[in-house]
């Protein structure tokens, strides 16, 4: 699934795209608002939420969410028109959401409302580090990655950046949240690695962006542990999780 860096980068290049102009094509491939159309109107803003995404335009507003294999495509589609589920064009321009897990046009007066229930955004106007401490803190047993996971703790993070921060402070992904000594330093490494990653299409948590070099342990289970050499352990049972059982407690 997309995780935040990427949700803001789709917002940026959707901005670019769009902002300021008057579409000249709106089709909403989604029964419930297909009768929606929004051609004549200017696109006053784009904006992202964690993993959410708003285009705002006249009085209304595209909300969507990417989940496991959405997408924006600005200009030339290539992806069969069966998983097309919206076409944005203004004069210069044209992005379409394709595979979109979610896909509503809301009242842009309370379009932050279906949105209300997640945590600051380390990408966001709205970050506090304090926040999300205290809301990790709330149920001390829970593990830690599930506790990253929760968008209702901060909104953007998923299971790489989980994965990667659980190594980072080198504390197995099922370790309690009662265990990790410092709460607001994670919550601050995290807005971090995602700022860090917010413009780039290659993400990296080690500071090397060349491939197979990017991420400490995420997808990496078997091969030697770029720190120690011990070979990455993995659980799939529930959430997929990586981890060095040398490095990480």
């Amino acid at each position: 699934m997309p995780e935040g860096d990427t949700v803001f980068r789709t917002a940026t290049h959707l901005r670019a795209a769009l902002q300021g102009s008057e579409l000249t094509r709106c089709d909403v491939r989604v029964p419930r608002y297909a009768a929606v159309n929004l051609a004549g109107q200017v696109v006053d803003e784009v904006l992202s939420r964690g993993k959410h995404l708003f285009i705002r335009v006249g009085r209304a507003s595209v909300h969507s969410h990417l989940k496991m294999d959405g997408a924006w495509v600005i200009g030339r589609l290539r992806a069969p028109p069966h998983k097309v589920r919206i076409v944005l064009q203004t004069a210069n321009s044209r992005a379409s959401g394709i595979d979109l897990g979610i896909l509503e046009i809301l009242d842009r007066d309370g379009d932050m409302d279906s949105v209300a229930h997640l945590g600051p955004d380390p990408l966001g106007d709205d970050w506090s580090p304090a926040t999300v401490a205290a809301n990790l803190a709330t149920d001390p047993s829970r593990a830690l990655a599930d506790a990253l996971l929760d968008q209702r703790v901060m909104a953007g993070v998923g299971n790489v950046y989980a994965n990667e921060l659980c190594f980072v402070f080198g504390l197995r992904p099922g370790t309690p949240v009662a265990e990790a000594r410092d709460l607001s330093r994670i919550a601050t490494r995290t807005q971090q690695m995602l700022w860090a990653n917010r413009l780039r299409v290659n993400r990296t948590t080690t500071g090397d962006t060349r491939p197979g070099k990017d991420l400490w342990v995420y997808g990496r289970a078997g091969l030697p542990c770029r720190r120690c050499g011990t070979p990455i352990a993995t659980d799939v049972a529930a959430r997929i999780t990586f981890w060095c059982p040398a490095c990480q407690r």
